[in-house]
């Protein structure tokens, strides 16, 4: 399947598209001022233990503490700092160490965290995951470092392969990485994970990017010595430079940009780093916006609704919440041409196909559950999850996928790492608070009139002006006009009204005259 991925840049945001077959797959956004943090390396301070979560907040130099789990930190750390009242140490391997099979000397059951760092204490951390919301960053102690090839694991001696490369080729794959990252006198010096797009890679190509690791661990070191706490010592790369090193593939056919300035940039980068990419670099110099070519906006504006339209006539509804999201499958207007059975199957399994590629698109991410339409034959049921792992199995992010529940219900989970498209986008609605409705008119004549009788107990104004949208106003001087006159009569005050047209339907106020 042919790919294009397109870029658009501006001083203030970088876009980039990821178009296959004409239809966008994955949309990616980084602005200047709130550029993600995942991947970057700081030298960390630990501001508060929390013995009962076996956690630590790190001050790293954000508005909010960042957050490390005890199963986040290196197993060394606890072997460096096991006073004399721990346990016997024994030999076990957590974490990373585990893959290696190292001598890994450590109490079991494993330190608790408080045992192991203490407040105040400098420690290099890396983000696992940006802030969001109102939660901090999620930091590891367990540094990894990606290269175009491999990525480099310089507290670990750990030799590994990426997954998807075939079972057959991993062991000879392994054998030559653990001969090109040897030292001379033949000791390993850091670990290294082969990624799927160095399958075909020449050992120039390896030892190259071995060596610009190996030299961004050493500046980064030389940096922890120099700088105080709460100090970045790696960025991660810009996210154009992350297009080249991670979406680029054998599919992709161009990458093009819009910009001479960082067209030049980006020619500069791929020449040093991934030369195989430079062929496929185009510089976009049409009159159109380049996203205007795809329709790219349009389906971003279309991604942040809650409805998806079907081409066969049926849609989706995709809800994204705190804890989770659902998606439920319905039919609408698709009837099929022989029979209700056979109109659901193809409704879902066409929906199978979108589903996936919203989740992509919108970079959803935590727990998923999808209704599909019940479907009474289990060949239908199980064709239906074919498709949908399969379709999933394109996304770069990991996920996993269960069967169907008794309820008919397909749980899921995709990882995330940011913020998705809709929270990078958007904002709760300022007229209702981000549930989504907002109180009728008549709702709200009923809460001031509420109000009223309560202010009227407790103060004695000489008069009571209420002050609403141009909706409520309306209400009370027409339906609810006999209501409001009864309550003046009872409390015995005028209450006169003030249509503001700048009140969404809920404001409202009371002035006590």
């Amino acid at each position: 399947m042919t790919q294009d991925i397109l870029i658009n840049w501006s001083p203030q945001e970088t876009r980039v598209a990821v178009v296959e077959q004409g239809a966008v797959q994955e949309v990616h956004l980084e602005r200047t001022l709130e550029r993600g943090l995942v991947g970057n390396i700081y030298l960390g301070k630990v501001s508060r233990v929390l013995p009962g979560m076996q956690s630590a907040f790190i001050d790293i130099g954000l508005d909010r503490a960042a957050f490390l789990h005890v199963a986040d930190l290196m197993p060394n750390i606890a072997a460096k700092h096991a006073g004399p009242r721990d346990k016997p140490a024994t030999e076990a391997a957590p974490g990373a160490a585990a893959r290696t099979g190292q001598r890994v000397l450590h109490p079991d059951p494993v330190l608790p965290i408080e045992r192991q760092v203490f407040e105040g204490q400098a420690l290099m951390v890396q983000v696992l995951k940006d802030p969001i919301g109102t939660k901090g960053a999620r930091l590891t102690a367990q540094i990894s470092i990606a290269g175009r090839l491999l990525v480099f694991l310089p507290q670990d001696n750990h030799i590994g392969v990426s997954q998807k490369i075939p079972t057959a080729q991993r062991d000879a794959l392994r054998q030559r990485l653990q001969a090109l990252t040897a030292l001379p006198d033949g000791s390993p010096a850091g670990g290294f994970i082969l990624r799927t797009n160095a399958e075909d890679a020449s050992d120039d190509e390896l030892r190259d990017d071995i060596a610009y690791l190996r030299k961004t661990w050493k500046r980064i070191r030389e940096a922890a010595t120099q700088q105080p706490p709460a100090t970045l010592l790696y960025e991660d790369l810009s996210l154009m430079q992350r297009v080249l090193r991670d979406l680029v593939g054998a599919q992709t056919q161009a990458i093009r940009i819009d910009s001479r300035e960082q067209f030049g940039v980006l020619q500069r980068f791929a020449s040093e780093f991934m030369p195989d990419t430079l062929p496929r670099l185009r510089h976009y110099s049409g009159e159109r916006p380049i996203f205007d070519l795809f329709g790219i906006d349009e389906e971003i504006v279309r991604a942040l609704s809650r409805r998806v339209d079907l081409k066969s006539g049926g849609y989706l509804v995709i809800d994204q919440t705190e804890a989770l999201t659902t998606v439920d499958v319905n039919t609408g207007g698709f009837v099929g041409a022989r029979n209700f059975d056979d109109t659901v199957f193809r409704t879902n399994l066409e929906a199978a196909q979108a589903i996936a590629r919203q989740l992509r698109l919108r970079n959803l991410g935590g727990i998923v559950i999808v209704d599909f339409i019940d479907m009474v034959r289990d060949e239908h049921r199980e064709a239906v999850l074919v498709e949908f792992r399969k379709q999933l199995a394109r996304d770069r992010v990991k996920t996993m996928v269960g069967g169907f529940s008794q309820l008919g219900l397909v749980e899921m989970t995709r990882k995330r790492t940011r913020e998705s498209l809709a929270q990078m986008l958007s904002e709760p609605c300022a007229a209702c608070g981000g549930r989504g409705t907002v109180k009728t008119a008549r709702s709200l004549c009923y809460d001031i009139l509420r109000e009223i009788l309560r202010e009227a107990r407790a103060f004695n104004p000489r008069e009571f002006r209420v002050l609403a949208s141009p909706q409520v106003v309306e209400l009370f001087l027409d339906e609810e006009s006999q209501h409001l006159a009864g309550l003046s009569d009872f409390i015995g005050k005028p209450i006169s009204l003030q249509s503001e047209a700048a009140m969404t339907q809920e404001q409202y106020d009371i002035v006590l005259l």
